[in-house]
Order: structure tokens, then sequence, then C-alpha cells
């Protein structure tokens, strides 16, 4: 390996252009070395953001200059299994766009690929380091808000309209709509908060005129441990509640505001001093009814992720995302496609 890691980036659409590429960029020891798109238009973006970076037409061409030291997959859903697959067959580590795969046999299917070739597999799940989650997870490690019971979750849009593109694209081949795209997070953050899951509930629906997948999807986990995760994700909220609501036997917390990295990555900025702050006025609340008080929410730390995949390559440490956690969020999207369609409590796996 070369003082900087060579990173292959498939795809760049939204997650390689807004998320990928930037942080990846930003981050001492790695370098942008190639990209795989087809678009003419996408091609001039690269090239006026990303100067000296290669553009290739496919895969097998980006594999074949045979000068990567890692592969990032951030191509359509569908892709994933393949696009992974093909990365870990040419000997290279891989990071993988959430969702992992369209289902968790075919997640656990690339993890046992990777184990047999000896190579690093993670999954980029982003919102581990989103502002609130992070300020949520210190207040549960201090004991302010005591023994959790109850975690509300939400990521609440307003698109009334359905857009074109595989997102919103009604194949399951496709692992489209609003459970595979913004549940993959909460679940997620749900699991790594209060651990395995017992049972699922779950209602999933296409609200608005047109909509070939869902955008409008709640989910009740209840955790093994006792916890009642209750999240909603959909794209038809006109007014959105609470990003988070948790609820304690010492004290209560609840923030509204989205984590600001994804609006600065869109903008155009890039990570430097003050990144992920927020202004005073969106600081989440702790306490109870009889007293409370603003919480300053940690900065967010997206590229923390990157960071720490360099320190796993070079130093053999644990990847940022162990795969076998997307496996289990994976396992509860497809028992709460099951709840839904037959109105019931069912068991993931």
């Amino acid at each position: 390996m070369s003082d900087a890691l060579r990173v292959g980036l498939i795809g760049y659409g939204i997650a390689g252009a807004v998320f990928h590429a930037p942080l990846i960029a930003a981050c001492p020891g790695l370098e942008l070395s190639t990209v795989v798109t087809t678009s003419p238009r996408r091609r001039a973006e690269i090239a006026e953001s990303h100067p000296g970076t290669a553009v290739v037409d496919d895969v097998p061409a980006m594999l074949a200059r045979d000068d990567l030291d890692l592969v990032v997959v951030a191509s359509p859903n569908r892709l994933h299994v393949e696009h992974t697959t093909e990365a870990l067959r040419a000997g290279l580590p891989v990071v993988v766009d959430k969702p992992f795969a369209p289902t968790a046999a075919a997640a656990r299917e690339l993890i046992a690929e990777a184990h047999s070739r000896g190579l690093l597999l993670t999954v980029f799940q982003n919102r581990r380091w989103d502002n609130d989650f992070r300020t949520l997870t210190r207040l549960i490690d201090s004991g302010e808000l005591g023994a959790v019971h109850r975690y509300e979750s939400r990521f609440e849009r307003w698109v009334p309209s359905p857009k074109a593109g595989w997102r919103e694209s009604g194949g399951p081949e496709e692992a489209g709509g609003v459970l595979y795209d913004l549940g993959s997070h909460l679940i997620d953050q749900a699991l790594t908060l209060f651990g395995p899951v017992a049972t699922v509930y779950a209602e999933v629906d296409a609200r608005r005129p047109g909509s070939a997948v869902d955008d409008d999807t709640f989910l009740a986990l209840t955790h093994r441990g006792g916890v009642r995760s209750h999240l909603w994700v959909g794209k038809f909220a006109a007014q959105h509640g609470p990003r988070l609501r948790v609820l304690g036997d010492r004290a209560a917390y609840t923030k509204f505001g989205l984590d600001p990295q994804e609006t600065a990555l869109r903008d155009g900025h890039r990570p430097g001093p003050d990144w992920g702050a927020e202004p005073e006025a969106l600081h989440g609340v702790l306490g109870t009814v009889d007293g409370s008080r603003a919480v300053p929410t940690d900065a967010g730390a997206y590229p923390e992720f990157y960071e720490r995949l360099v320190t796993a390559l070079r130093d053999g440490t644990a990847p940022p995302v162990d795969p076998t956690d997307a496996v289990a969020g994976l396992e509860i999207i497809e028992a709460a496609h099951r709840s839904a369609a037959e109105n019931r409590v069912v068991a993931p796996g």
C-alpha cells in the first residue's frame, strides 16, 4: 500500500457525490483515485470537484487498473451485491453504502466471501455519527436519563410527489422505499443503543398518489432487554415531529431538527473547524415535567467513519461498522414487511 490508500468509488449519485467522495477527499490517508460513472454531467462534476481523479465507465475497467487499495460501493441498491462481490474477488477491501444488500441472506453471503478471502468489509452507517445520536449516547452512558424504557426516532420529509429514479421504483430487487432508505439508519441506531430485537410490528404504506413504494412507515420494536423503540420514516409529513424523544426513569430527552452535516455536504462544504456544529436554538431538552434544561448537542462527526477505516486497514483494528450489524437490520426490515403484510407481530430472522 502507498502512503495514501487509493480508493475506487463505484457510483456518483447522491451517495457517491454528496457523502463518500468529499469525505474520502477530506480524510488524511485516503486518495480518491478512480470513480465509476458513465454520466457526462457527473464526469464534469468530478473534474471540477476532484481534479486528478480518473473516471471509468464500469467496474471491470476500474478493477483492471490494478492500482487500488479499497473499493467503496455507492451504486443503486440492486447492484450492491454484484459490485461488492466483484471487488472482493479482485482482492480488495470494501465499504458498502446502506442498505448493505436487498436481503439478509445476500448480506451473509457477502460476509462469508470477505471472510474466506481475509478482506475487510464494512457498511456505511454514517448516522451513528449524527449529532443527536452522539448526544443521546452520551446521556445514556452518563446515567442522566436513568434506565430507558421507550425510544422514539423519526426521519420525516415533505416530498408530496414521487420523484423519478430507482429509490422510488417498486421492484423488490431495487430495495427502494423509505424503509430501506431512511429506515436502515433508524433501525441501526436502535440496535446500536438497545441491542437485539425480539419482536417487530410494522405499518408499511404507500400514501402519495402514484407512489410505487412505501413512503409512510412505522415500526414498533421490542428489544430483548425490554426497551420499546418506535420508529417513523416517511416522505409525506407536512409537519415534522421530534427527531428524538427518549424516556427514562430519571429524565427524558427531546430533540428537534436534523443533523447539519448532510446539508453542509450538499451545499459543497467540507469537513474542517466547527464541522457538524449546530446553533443553540436546536439544542435538545433534558429533564422532567418539574424542570428541564437545554443540552448542548455534540458535533456531528461523519469524517470519523473513514478515519476509523484507515486505522482498521493499516493496523488491523475492527472496522468502523461490523457488517453483521447490518444483517440484523435487514432481518428487521424483512420482518417489518411480513408484519405489515400479515397485520401481526413477528419475530425477526
